[in-house]
């Protein structure tokens, strides 16, 4: 199991699965994300904001395991 698959067992059960499949990011948090991969499509991006962009897309992998896991979860109980 890697790393993000052990990550996201354990949160789907630490937390209610109702809950976390309905978690959203926020809406800055979004525009964030937006703004940087349009600079990264422009090619003016910077490394720290490359270095933010990778993080963001890091904890979308993990919350879409998370999700994932929780849905099988609830369809289980």
């Amino acid at each position: 199991m890697s790393i993000l698959e052990d990550a996201a067992q354990a949160l789907s059960k630490a937390i209610d699965p109702r809950k976390l499949t309905s978690l959203r990011a926020s809406k800055s948090t979004s525009q964030r994300v937006e703004a940087l991969v349009q600079k990264l499509k422009e090619g003016e991006i910077s490394k720290a904001e490359k270095a933010e962009l990778e993080q963001y897309q890091m904890l979308n992998q993990i919350m879409s395991l998370v999700k994932a896991r929780a849905r099988v979860a609830a369809v289980s109980a």
